[in-house]
C-alpha cells in the first residue's frame, strides 16, 4: 500500500480551456465582492 501512494502520477492532464472560458471566469471574479457584516462575510455579485 505505501508504494502506491509514494509514486507520483506519471500521467499529466494538460487542460486547454477556450479563451471565452477564461474571460468568463475573470469577469465573474472581477464582479464578485466580499462584504463584512458584523461577524459574517457576504459574497455579492455586482452584475
Amino acid at each position: 500500500m505505501p508504494k502506491l501512494y509514494a509514486q507520483g502520477s506519471r500521467k499529466m492532464n494538460v487542460l486547454q480551456p477556450k479563451k471565452e472560458t477564461i474571460n468568463f471566469i475573470l469577469n465573474y471574479s472581477k464582479a464578485m465582492r466580499v462584504l463584512r457584516v458584523g461577524n459574517i462575510q457576504v459574497e455579492v455579485h455586482q452584475n
